[in-house]
């Protein structure tokens, strides 16, 4: 299998997420689940990202940003996220499994409120860094629902109930 990951943290930094991907635990699990592409867009955690080593069987790249990246997401076989709620919209409606990793460091966490109401309809798989590599250990991302693409409204109503 030549799968691709897809990491995105958006405009801003999560070195949390991204210091991850530098771990040969994290990188060793994508290669044994028979990933050998790894994308990272990184933000503002370059610095982060320039301390990563890939696992031999693993080819990284990265960037900073870009103003559109559903090529990326939809050239994925799995896109490991940060729990934007942009980030998040755009991954389900390309129906993309998607792990979405919670900054736990933000004060008032919406985003865990959002990951954490699609997880429980199993949608995508939320996390947080720390948790990242049991959660690719688990394997519950190859099992998720589509999202229903007919409703849009779906996605505002839960948005506005977090």
């Amino acid at each position: 299998m030549t799968g691709r990951v897809f990491v995105t943290v958006g405009t801003t930094g999560f070195d949390d997420l991204v210091g991850e991907f530098t771990s040969p635990a994290v990188q060793h699990e994508l290669v044994r689940q028979g990933y050998s592409d790894l994308v990272v867009q990184y933000g503002t955690s370059q610095a982060m990202f320039d301390t990563l080593l890939p696992a031999q069987g693993l080819k990284v790249r990265g960037y900073s940003y870009k103003a559109d990246i559903a090529s990326d997401v939809q050239e994925a076989d799995l896109v490991i996220s940060h729990a934007g709620s942009g980030s998040i919209l755009e991954c389900l409606e390309l129906g993309k499994p998607l792990v979405a990793v919670v900054n736990t460091r933000l004060m008032d966490n919406h985003q865990q409120e959002l990951a954490e109401a699609l997880a429980e309809r199993n949608h995508l798989v939320a996390t947080t860094p720390d948790s990242l590599l049991r959660t690719l250990q688990e394997r519950k991302y190859r099992s998720l629902k589509p999202f229903p693409p007919s409703d849009p409204t779906v996605f505002a109503r839960l948005l506005d109930s977090c």
